[in-house]
């Protein structure tokens, strides 16, 4: 079904004015079950070949040239300020969420229920703590109650109230990350008072070893273990083990960074560290940025012990910046469903994506691909004759958005190569990305020979 509808897009039958019939009409039409018509739907709408509208159906997105209709937000601009037309910035899901029809209903029950008059509880709505903690005794086999859910406004307000509540016992509380590492974290907690220290790591995040010798010791220590930002590794079991001893040992507060524990392409994720036996301070971080989008700006921590309750706290002290109304749709959404459903969607279609990347790339000799075991994006090791900042100028150029692997790096030699997201493009941009960027490395290659 999906190649005969690809064909009948590409071949001109179906244009972008056409919508097509309702999954259950077309599955009747055709004496298949409807679930085959909604697959078929989907992987297309992931291919970028048909755009969903909800309720208002589903419509095809591009031309029988293959030419997608880009909208105006994503056009190449003029003037100073170049934008590109496929932007392959990582941290950017599926905008695909906020049409589906689990989502609309979901925010149709929040606005309908009585207003209220009070402000929402300064930990998060009773109804979005239980939901999530639902979710992830489903998702990441964490066995946490309400009570150690506090529902935050991203993973930038989770980590200004750890350092808040850090300053509490010292006023320029010292915290450790890894490099490479999220630039955004490293800015969001110098902003908020701490003292930022980096700790080179391999792909697999720090080890033991490299954090005994840390001096004076940091009070607390960020990391990704579960898929290491960027570079894509995962903390084997003996190493997070290792860590929570030496937190422990050292009273050290772990901040555990589970930015997109929902995506894995080829292995489960292993146990969260907030998971295993330990007596170590850990604070898991948790969002719904990579799982629905960042514009809801929304997440939560799981918090334990000792700095759970002064978590808590500084919460209480500060309230909440997250609106009732969209904590009762959430928790509408993830307790109807929709939240799982929407993943298991979105794996599909990332899926696919992977598979493309690692068809036009994987073969080549002149780079290296690396964190494809999960999550949304990719890196491109290149070659020391192709300068990783040249190469994304030139595809900026070109309409095609890319950042480099350097840009990660802070206190340490960075490494040659680009960080591609493949969660918010359509197939057909990014395979147009791709053979940009293909284009440009073999123009580099035969300049070099």
């Amino acid at each position: 079904m999906v190649a005969r509808l690809r064909e009948a897009i590409l071949e001109g039958t179906l244009r972008p004015e056409h919508s097509l019939p309702a999954s259950r009409r077309l599955a009747a039409g055709l004496g298949v079950s409807r679930g085959v018509v909604v697959r078929a739907y989907e992987q297309l709408a992931g291919e970028g070949y048909l755009e969903s509208r909800g309720s208002g159906g589903t419509r095809v997105a591009v031309r029988s040239d293959g030419r997608g209709m880009v909208p105006e937000s994503l056009q190449a601009g003029s003037g100073t300020e170049q934008t590109a037309a496929i932007d392959l910035t990582p941290g950017r899901p599926s905008g695909t969420p906020f049409q589906d029809r689990d989502w609309r209903a979901a925010w149709r029950q929040a606005v309908a229920e009585p207003v209220e008059v009070e402000l929402p509880d300064a930990l998060g709505t009773p109804a979005l703590r239980t939901a999530v903690a639902d979710h992830l005794a489903a998702s990441r086999g964490l066995t946490v109650s309400a009570d150690d859910i506090i529902i935050t406004a991203g993973t930038s307000d989770a980590l200004h109230l750890a350092v808040a509540t850090l300053r509490a016992q010292a006023d320029r509380p010292r915290v450790l990350m890894e490099d490479p590492g999220y630039p955004t974290a490293r800015r969001v907690l110098s902003a908020a008072g701490a003292a930022v220290e980096t700790l080179p790591v391999a792909v697999d995040g720090p080890q033991a070893a490299q954090l005994a010798s840390v001096d004076p010791r940091p009070d607390a220590i960020l990391v990704t273990p579960s898929h290491q930002y960027p570079l894509g590794g995962r903390m084997p079991v003996q190493e997070r083990l290792a860590l929570l001893a030496w937190a422990e040992a050292n009273g050290a507060l772990i901040l555990e960074d589970d930015y997109d524990s929902e995506f894995r392409h080829r292995r489960m994720p292993l146990p969260a560290l907030a998971s295993l036996p330990s007596s170590a301070e850990v604070v898991l971080v948790g969002t719904f940025s990579k799982s629905l989008s960042p514009w809801l700006r929304c997440g939560y921590l799981v918090v334990r012990g000792t700095s759970g309750q002064r978590l808590k706290n500084t919460r209480r002290d500060l309230g909440s910046p997250v609106p009732g109304v969209l904590q009762s749709a959430l928790a509408n959404y993830i307790t109807g469903g929709g939240l799982a459903r929407h993943i298991a969607r979105a794996r599909r279609q990332y899926s696919h994506r992977r598979a493309l990347l690692l068809d036009r790339l994987g073969g080549r000799e002149d780079l290296q691909l690396a964190a494809l075991d999960g999550g949304l994006h990719a890196v491109i090791r290149l070659q020391p004759d192709i300068p990783a900042a040249r190469l994304a100028e030139e595809a900026l150029a070109l309409g095609v958005r890319v950042v480099t692997l350097g840009s990660y790096f802070f206190g340490r030699t960075p490494e040659n190569g680009l960080v591609i997201g493949y969660g918010a493009p359509t197939d057909l941009q990014l395979a147009a990305a791709l053979d940009v960027i293909t284009g440009i490395l073999d123009r580099m290659a035969e300049s070099a020979a």
